[in-house]
């Protein structure tokens, strides 16, 4: 294992996971208010949404951050 991925705090984490845990977290409404993009008000599931951050990665990469700073202990 590399040192990168070692402190890289999403390592071992899917796309599907780090997702539910934040729509268990914040809900639809909750994330389209952090994050604004489509998939998370119009119609919103996970299935939708994964395919959406799956082909646009700036929208992931937002996903990821939101994820972090939400669940994330500072170290």
């Amino acid at each position: 294992m590399t040192k990168t991925q070692t402190n890289n705090p999403l390592h071992g984490l899917t796309l599907e996971k780090i997702l539910t845990r934040l729509h268990e977290h914040y809900g639809w409404q909750g994330l389209h208010e952090k994050i604004n993009i489509n998939c998370f008000s119009n119609d919103p599931s996970i299935k939708s949404s994964l395919k959406f951050l799956r082909k646009t990665q700036w929208a992931r990469d937002k996903v990821e951050a939101l994820y972090i700073s939400t669940f994330v202990k500072p170290q």
